[in-house]
Formats: structure tokens, C-alpha cells, sequence
């Protein structure tokens, strides 16, 4: 048992019930849902009441990237996850063709936002500034977006969210990017001029979105977080009682009341 919770510890954290890494439940009874720690494990652990009155025990199970909760599912170690917006799915399935994942409801919306530790404006960054942003296809388009928001950049008409750096048409600051992992992002506040950070991995190292961010994501980004399941299993009766649990105004209001706006019930 020591042996197969070493091979698990890179991907669970102590915060949450530590489960094993065999496949996951089919009584009926039991959901076994991935998620990363910060907002999407706290917000599952404010659901698991509402859903034991349904009969229904949920185990989460605590992951610190973007690629390993989405493998999990795929191979059934999970029965759903919890921690990433419907582009992000939809790029991370393109490029892992093997994964038959599909949206079961979208969730929370949590505002990216570009925080500093040397400026107080955006517009003070000096000619050449380093900036930190996502390396991961969506989530590095989106900074990119923010960054076009907030008058630094312009990016190529119609790419949208698969914006690369590439794309960019006008850098009128020189701004330097550097791509890292977005869960790494954070760590490199101290070695650059800014950085796009998503939200959950802000509130991670104490970031407070709301007042933090010099500038963040309105309440209309298109980023909703999601309930991802294995395509088959969207009207699973487990499935349905865990989004009608997660959708309760329990839960609602839970988010409203922990994170004061810097993650939004997208329902």
C-alpha cells in the first residue's frame, strides 16, 4: 500500500481524502472526481453534503497540472474531473485523439487577471518589460487576449483565443514573453515585470484577484469551468445528482460568500 500511494503522491495532495489509484467506482453509490486544489477541490468539498443526501459519497481526488486529470478520466480512474473551461477541453481531446471527453455542465467562471509586483499601471512598464503567460495552447491565447485588452498588444484579427505569440501585430513596448507552465506561472512573479495568472493558481499564493489583478477578465469570458466525464456518461444518474449538487444554492452561495467575485456561479 506504501508503494502504491508513492507512485500517487505527485498527483494528490493531503488537503483532500487520499484515494487510490484503481479504477473508479461503478455501485452507483460512489463518485471518485478530479480537480485541482484551489477553487475547484474547495467547492467539491462544500458539494459532498448536499450529494451524500442523495445517498451519493463523492471522493476527490487533488491534482496539480492540467494533463494528468483529463488522462485519469479517460482511462477511468475517475469518473468525472473538475478543473478546466470547455476551449481548453476541446484543444487538450484534439490533440489527444485517444480521449473521448465531453462537457456534462459548465460551473464558475474565474476572471484571468495580469498581476505585477514592480508596477502599479501596466501602462509603466518599461521598453522591453518581461512578461510571464501560460504555455498551454488556450490559456496562453487567452493572456494573450487579456494583454490586447489591456492596450498592450494587438493580436491578428479572427484568432481569437488560439492567439500565440506569434500573432501578435503590434508590441509597441518591445514586451518580451516568457511561456511557462500555468501552474508555475505564479512562482516567476518575482523574476519578471508581470505575469497572466488564472485564477485559481493566484489564490494558491494568496493573490487576490479582485484587488490584485491590475487588470482582470470581465464576468462575460467565455472560459466557464466545466464538469468533464467520459463522452456515454453525461446522463449517468451519479452524473446528474453531482451537477444538480454542484448547481444547489448551497453550493451557490458558498462560492459567493468564500470567493467574493473572483470566481463566478456561471448558473
Amino acid at each position: 500500500m506504501k508503494k502504491l500511494v508513492g507512485l500517487c503522491a505527485g498527483l494528490l495532495a493531503a488537503s483532500v481524502a487520499l484515494v487510490g489509484c484503481g479504477g473508479a467506482s461503478s455501485d452507483g453509490k460512489t463518485l471518485k472526481v478530479g480537480a485541482t486544489a484551489v477553487p475547484h477541490a474547495e467547492i467539491l468539498e462544500a458539494v459532498q453534503p448536499v450529494l451524500e443526501k442523495d445517498g451519493i459519497k463523492m471522493e476527490i481526488v487533488e491534482f496539480n497540472d492540467y494533463v494528468q486529470p483529463n488522462l485519469s478520466l479517460n482511462d477511468k480512474e475517475l469518473d468525472a474531473n473538475y478543473f478546466q473551461h470547455k476551449p481548453y477541453l476541446d484543444n487538450f481531446v484534439e490533440e489527444h485523439k485517444e480521449c473521448k471527453l465531453v462537457s456534462a455542465a459548465g460551473i464558475h467562471i474565474e476572471p484571468m487577471g495580469i498581476y505585477s509586483r514592480r508596477v502599479k499601471n501596466l501602462q509603466d512598464l518599461n521598453p522591453g518589460a518581461a512578461i510571464a503567460i501560460p504555455n498551454d495552447p488556450t490559456n496562453g491565447g487567452r493572456a494573450l487576449l487579456l494583454l490586447e485588452k489591456a492596450g498592450l498588444i494587438k493580436i491578428k484579427a479572427g484568432v481569437g483565443e488560439k492567439a500565440t505569440v506569434q500573432d501578435i501585430t503590434e508590441n509597441p513596448k518591445n514586451l518580451k514573453f516568457e511561456e511557462v507552465e500555468a501552474a508555475q506561472v505564479p512562482r516567476t512573479l518575482e523574476d519578471v515585470d508581470a505575469a497572466v495568472i488564472n485564477t485559481n493558481y493566484a489564490m494558491q499564493v494568496n493573490l487576490v484577484p479582485t484587488k490584485d489583478a491590475l487588470v482582470i477578465e470581465g464576468s462575460d469570458s467565455p472560459y466557464v469551468n466545466i464538469i468533464a466525464v467520459r463522452a456515454g456518461d453525461e446522463n449517468r444518474p451519479e452524473i446528474q445528482a453531482l451537477i444538480k449538487a454542484v448547481k444547489s444554492d448551497t453550493v451557490k452561495k458558498f462560492i459567493e460568500d468564500k470567493y467574493k467575485g473572483a470566481v463566478v456561479a456561471a448558473f
